[in-house]
């Protein structure tokens, strides 16, 4: 991610899927059974009760269906000193995200915001939106201060007690230099980790921000349906 990331490995990416066919696969069934005697004659109280609460529990719980887990996302601390904005889909920064995640378990100073989520909000994160902060590192304190670049590595650095590791970089001639470097490495990240340029991820974001909602549309009508099967 930083100066140390630019020499790392490049990572995996993953997707998704839907569930568009549910509905379909068991009104075929239920009806199949419904003009079958043999079935029809035959009574399942505990499956049947059991399956009519599973649709109500699935209904309660696919208000937000492709939501990601909150922790993964955004990790809540009472008392965050600073707030880590990060690419999620950067294979090399997340070895570093993941590292001082795991110290911040000790610490809990630090609440981490995954900017490629399509639920990140610039209001919330004082105005930055998804290109800038694509654009190199941004970390904001408590008390509201942005900060990027090498100084918002130290700063996260010192949030879980590793503030030695970047402390050189509080003497201004060494900070230029640094600054210089991790601007390249900030540069070119998207080519070296293998993604493509940042007008076609600025592309795919718009339209997995449209997506996004029409997906869970169509599973909420999906589970009403299901709902009004059952209920026939």
């Amino acid at each position: 991610m930083a100066i140390r990331g630019a020499a790392s490995s490049i990572g995996r990416q993953t997707s998704t899927s839907s569930l568009l066919s549910i509905s379909g696969y068991l009104r075929t069934r239920y009806h199949g059974y419904a003009s079958n005697p043999l079935h029809r004659s035959l009574s399942f109280p505990h499956s049947q009760t059991g399956f009519k609460y599973s649709i109500r529990a699935i209904q309660g719980a696919a208000a937000d269906p492709v939501a990601p887990k909150k922790e993964d996302e955004e990790q809540l601390t009472k008392e965050w000193k600073i707030k880590m904005l990060y690419d999620g889909e950067c294979p090399l920064c997340m070895r570093e995200v993941n590292m001082l995640r795991e110290r911040n378990k000790s610490y809990e100073t630090i609440k981490f915001v995954d900017i490629s989520s399509v639920q990140y909000s610039p209001e919330e994160n004082q105005g930055l939106d998804y290109e800038t902060v694509m654009g190199r590192i941004h970390a904001i304190l408590s008390d509201g201060a942005v900060v990027t670049d090498v100084e918002a590595f130290r700063k996260l650095y010192e949030a879980v007690g590793l503030g030695w590791v970047y402390a050189i970089t509080k003497y201004k001639p060494v900070a230029t230099i640094a600054d210089v470097v991790y601007g390249v490495w900030a540069k070119y990240r998207l080519q070296i980790t293998g993604r493509p340029p940042l007008e076609e991820v600025l592309m795919a974001r718009k339209k997995k921000a449209v997506g996004y909602p029409l997906a869970s549309s169509m599973l909420r009508q999906a589970l009403k349906s299901l709902a009004t099967i059952w209920k026939a």
